[in-house]
């Protein structure tokens, strides 16, 4: 297939850019389906900002009872009702004993 450069608009700027057939031969390659939606400098500014900003993302810790020896532990996420919680010990031997239903 003959790729020849395309020109778009950068959904964040609305500049246009030029995709090139290089890096249309690229996406190709790559088995991407999607063209790009931002130029350059919006990709590269997008890439340097923080993930939030809010800072970084506190850790929950969680006071539950062990579902397999009824033991008070400490879980780092908000157990969801219905769903087992394990301690450490029991979650480590479930894990190296294959179970995998969780």
């Amino acid at each position: 297939m003959e790729f020849q450069d395309k020109t778009l608009t950068c959904v964040d700027c609305g500049a246009e850019f030029v995709w090139t057939a290089g890096e249309q031969l690229f996406f190709a390659d790559k088995n991407f389906k999607n063209e790009p939606k931002r130029c350059k400098a919006c990709k590269a500014k997008r890439a340097t900002r923080p993930a939030s900003a809010s800072g970084p993302r506190e850790r929950v810790e969680t006071l539950a009872v062990c579902s397999a020896c009824g033991k008070e532990t400490t879980v780092p996420f908000k157990p969801t009702q219905g769903r087992p919680v394990f301690c450490r010990e029991c979650f480590q031997q479930r894990k190296f004993a294959g179970a995998g239903g969780f």
